[in-house]
């Protein structure tokens, strides 16, 4: 009687569980994509962040700055869609037995993955048209404006503003865009025609991982081929600038606590100021009462004192900047809270020094492996079956993946690091063809054509920096993340295998896994999926995106070393401009010392300062400055 019991009640058991179960995968799916939107909101608000510092306040254009900042925020908005990905994909397995969860039936598994694939579709063709259609024209939206500003000023007494309506100056923009169309319609047709990859003999093709990669579909093949050929070329970029910034920004944070405070500059500047003024009248008084003139020695005194005076009322202009004055709130709060953390500078750049350590160890020891141990080669992008060297970032992140959201938490770290990497690269060396400069990228004094450029090459480096991340720096976490399966017989023919009492048999999943167990387990990221259809489908892509790592680790190394021992200084043509910023280095951001500059920054007040004290501050700062 109790066994007929038990038959009539295992089934309604069996579904209360499996109702619940799915219930708490409900949950858990929300609160990855909850997370996903929280971060979402607070790239938007770095992206803005960014986009008015950097901007010049006189040049500020409301077209410019909203294109800007959506465009940043799409771009952060792709690449950290990564972890979400991991995280949704490896929700419907069970690590510790390596096995599906109940509620997680093929079915459910498809809809997570369809939806997962439509996103990501959808960012990268937004990151496209951003990149190829809608900043071009703003830029050239903006130059017509320009254009129309120095016609009417030109113009001396006629005011030609009403002349110039919208529909010209759209008109005036869409002309220089229409090459932009026909470069994207190029692009997506050659795309849609140029036929893939036919090595398909090696026996890696016989897996169902790689089956499904090859692309047959002529419109997706078409978005493959588009967004394989930005990666291209934004790997070019990010080799240099990226890799660059990664070297400087660590370093740059260590050496840069003030050892003056913008409001002691400002005060000891005025006294300074005033002196040396003082003295120019007393030698002028000097020349109207001789009628020799002055001395050879007086002239040459007044000659200092005039360039002595230049450079204090740059300084003084500078001291005024930096304390924004004149400027919005939002960067009178950012330079108190830069002044706020200041302390903090030393430690946090010895921190990034050991992350970027860990970063180069972690791609070079990827690369060598993938180079020795790929089962396709050049033939399908060096996939790598299996990590078979120990590596620390693909480590980290597989094991935080457990716990969501902290994978996440170090990710977006990641990502934010490597993207502030490319700012200070971009802001180093400025925009540049060969030896050309031709924009620079400073806070407060970048143009909105400048700002525009800025935006194109962070998008391109992005899509790089995406697949680096991928395919690179974490490859197995990005691939399958802590999925696991049973590699152990079932007992029954239909049942999933069971490991409870064989866990030995519990292995990592990975793409030339051809067990049924596995297929019934394992599911690959879609970005994954993505990235090795461009290289196994485009194996050029594939061949110069993975060797063009090296070529970035090269350039890091190279520059870590030099700014070990020295800053490297960048010579521009526009003079004045370069010594003003280099006095704004030598003043503001020189190798310094004093807790009392930072607590000066932060309340805006200085203490008493005498005479003296004000001119040897003085003294010391241009001092700093000539150093």
């Amino acid at each position: 009687m109790s066994n007929s019991l038990d038959l009539l009640w295992k089934p309604e058991l069996t579904s209360a569980a499996r109702t619940q179960g799915q219930g708490q995968g409900f949950i858990q799916l929300t609160l990855i994509w909850v997370v996903y939107a929280v971060v979402i909101v607070l790239v938007f608000a770095i992206a803005s962040v960014f986009v008015y510092i950097y901007q010049t306040p006189r040049e500020r254009s409301a077209s410019v700055t909203i294109v800007c900042i959506f465009t940043l925020t799409c771009l952060l908005a792709t690449v950290l869609l990564l972890p979400v990905d991991v995280a949704l994909v490896s929700s419907t397995t069970s690590s510790k037995l390596g096995r599906r969860k109940e509620w997680a039936t093929q079915d459910k598994v498809d809809n997570i993955t369809k939806t997962l694939q439509i996103v990501y579709y959808t960012l990268y063709s937004v990151d496209a048209v951003l990149c190829l259609l809608v900043v071009p024209f703003t830029y050239f939206w903006n130059e017509e404006s320009d254009d129309n500003d120095d016609d009417e000023f030109h113009e001396a007494g006629v005011d030609f503003g009403s002349q110039t309506t919208v529909g010209s100056r759209f008109w005036g923009a869409f002309k220089y865009t229409l090459v932009f169309i026909f470069l994207c319609l190029a692009l997506f047709l050659v795309g849609f025609f140029v036929p893939i990859a036919r090595h398909r003999e090696g026996a890696h093709f016989d897996l169902d991982y790689f089956r499904h990669l090859l692309t047959e579909n002529h419109g997706e093949r078409a978005l493959v081929f588009a967004v394989g050929l930005l990666i291209t070329v934004g790997i070019i970029i990010y080799c240099f600038y990226t890799a660059a910034g990664m070297a400087l920004l660590p370093l740059a944070l260590i050496k840069s606590a003030p050892a003056i405070s913008a409001p002691q500059l400002a005060q000891t500047t005025a006294t300074e100021l005033e002196a040396n003024r003082e003295r120019q009248r007393q030698l002028e008084g000097r020349a109207q009462g001789n009628p020799d003139g002055l001395s050879s020695k007086d002239r040459r005194e007044l000659e200092a004192l005039v360039r002595e005076e230049r450079t204090l009322v740059r300084r003084e202009r500078m001291a005024a900047e930096s304390t924004g004055e004149g400027r919005s709130w939002v960067v009178r709060a950012w330079i108190k809270l830069e002044a706020i953390f200041r302390p903090l500078k030393l430690l946090g750049g010895i921190l990034l020094v050991i992350v970027a350590l860990i970063i180069f160890a972690s791609m070079l020891i990827t690369g060598i492996d993938k180079a020795r141990n790929s089962i396709c080669g050049r033939h399908c992008g060096y996939v790598l079956a299996r990590i078979k060297i120990f590596q620390p970032i693909n480590f980290i992140l597989v094991k935080s993946a457990k716990i969501f959201p902290i994978d996440y938490l170090l990710f977006t770290l990641l990502v934010l690091f490597f993207f502030s990497s490319s700012i200070v690269g971009l802001a180093t060396a400025g925009i540049r063809f060969l030896w050309l400069t031709l924009f620079r990228i400073r806070k407060g004094h970048t143009s909105p054509q400048a700002l525009l450029v800025a935006t194109v090459m962070l998008t391109l480096i992005t899509l790089a920096l995406n697949y680096s991340i991928a395919m690179v720096v974490a490859p197995q976490y990005a691939t399958f993340g802590p999925q696991t399966f049973c590699d152990h017989p079932p007992r029954h023919p239909g049942e999933q295998p069971d490991c409870t009492n064989h866990t030995h048999h519990i292995v990592p999943c990975s793409e030339t896994t051809n067990s049924p167990a596995a297929k019934n387990v394992c599911t690959p990221s879609m970005v994954s999926q993505f990235l090795n259809r461009v290289t196994v489908n485009y194996p050029f892509f594939g061949a110069v995106d993975f060797w063009a790592q090296f070529v970035f680790l090269g350039v890091f190394l190279v520059v870590f070393l030099l700014m070990l021992f020295r800053t490297p200084k960048l010579r521009d043509e526009d003079a004045d401009e370069d010594a003003l910023e280099a006095e704004e280095e030598g003043l503001l951001a020189s190798t310094g010392r004093r807790f009392g500059a930072t607590w000066q920054d932060i309340t805006g007040r200085v203490g008493r300062v005498g005479k003296s004290g004000a001119g040897a501050g003085g003294r010391g700062a241009r001092d700093g400055a000539d150093d």
